[in-house]
């Protein structure tokens, strides 16, 4: 992947066709060694190629390529809990509130590695 990112950058940057070094003086910029093999490959493999109709060929394959795994079963909500009696009631609200907030926070609104 970082091969072809060099390429585009290289590209982006003016080359028609980058050669080995081009990318070669990308990658080593930002301190990534180079695969000779691999960087060979990937230009071997884009030379005479145009990057655009590369990324609408991509765009439409990646369109086709279905996403997700089914469908989705909603959890029922658990619902609000019985609110105490009497002036308890603001306080209830502001510890839920309370809660809410904490529990946002830690996630922030969504979970990462579920």
């Amino acid at each position: 992947m970082r091969y072809v990112a060099a390429y585009l950058l290289a590209v982006i940057g003016g080359k028609e066709a980058p050669a080995n070094a081009d990318l070669e003086k990308i990658l080593s910029s930002v301190g990534i060694e180079v695969d000779t093999e691999r960087l060979s490959k990937v230009i071997k493999e884009l030379d005479g190629k145009s990057i655009e109709d590369l990324i609408k060929e991509g765009r439409e394959k990646l369109s086709s390529m279905p996403v997700g795994g089914g469908t989705v079963s909603a959890a029922p909500s658990a619902g609000t809990a019985a609110a105490p009696a009497g002036g308890d009631k603001k306080e209830a609200s502001k510890d839920e509130k309370k809660e809410d907030s904490e529990s946002e926070d830690d996630d922030m609104g969504f979970a990462l590695f579920e």
